[in-house]
């Protein structure tokens, strides 16, 4: 019960939030390793509450998702983050996540592409990334999504790569720019060594499919 009384008390304030653009957007930065330039930035979501103090993501991002209010979250954080990154120099690009649930909205590429329409956002300066397992859920609504987004010049940036559904067919049948390697083999490649072989196999083959990584 205490539980439940919990969820119920997070997803009012969560509403509360959205409503009040109280959901702040974080920058992290994007490292080319070659040279160690800055060449984009990822957005992410920070809420701090009040009451609660400071909410995950891990959490409120599953909550928004399943209580079916997570595109509302997204656009008012796709806004704010295009906004922000008008002001950066124009060879930066934005990378910004889309959940499961948008990959299964077949109004998803029309929200993005009218939210970059009314900031005035270059399309080709957006990189999304997606999970194997939002592809997985909804297939032929999540190629519908993606192509007419990569038509619109949009990137689009497979996440999590190596852990879960992971499959190389994947890769072939789904057009991806690039390829984010799943932190869990990144973090101990200098101390395990199936990770670090996992991690060149990986880079090789995107290599050889001329995706980025």
């Amino acid at each position: 019960a205490q539980e439940m009384k919990r969820a119920t008390q997070l997803e009012q304030a969560l509403r509360n939030a959205i409503i009040t653009d109280a959901v702040e957007v974080h920058f992290q930065p994007i490292v080319r390793l070659t040279d160690e330039m800055v060449i984009g930035f990822e957005a992410l979501a920070r809420w701090h509450d009040p009451d609660l103090g400071f909410v995950s993501p891990a959490v409120f991002v599953p909550l928004a998702e399943e209580r079916g209010f997570i595109d509302a979250l997204s656009e008012t954080l796709l806004r704010k983050a295009v906004e922000a990154a008008l002001s950066w120099p124009r060879d930066l690009f934005l990378s910004f996540n889309l959940s499961s649930a948008q990959l299964m909205d077949p109004g998803t590429a029309d929200n993005i592409l009218s939210i970059l329409g009314r900031a005035g956002f270059d399309p080709s300066r957006l990189e999304l990334e997606i999970t194997e397992t939002a592809v997985m859920t909804s297939a032929e609504t999540a190629t519908k999504i993606i192509s007419d987004l990569k038509q619109a010049g949009v990137r689009i940036s497979l996440d999590d790569f190596g852990t879960g559904q992971s499959s190389l067919g994947r890769l072939r049948d789904f057009t991806f720019d690039k390829v984010k390697i799943d932190r869990a083999f990144v973090s101990r490649i200098s101390t395990d060594r199936p990770s670090e072989h996992i991690v060149k196999a990986i880079v090789a083959m995107c290599d050889g499919l001329d995706l980025e990584v």
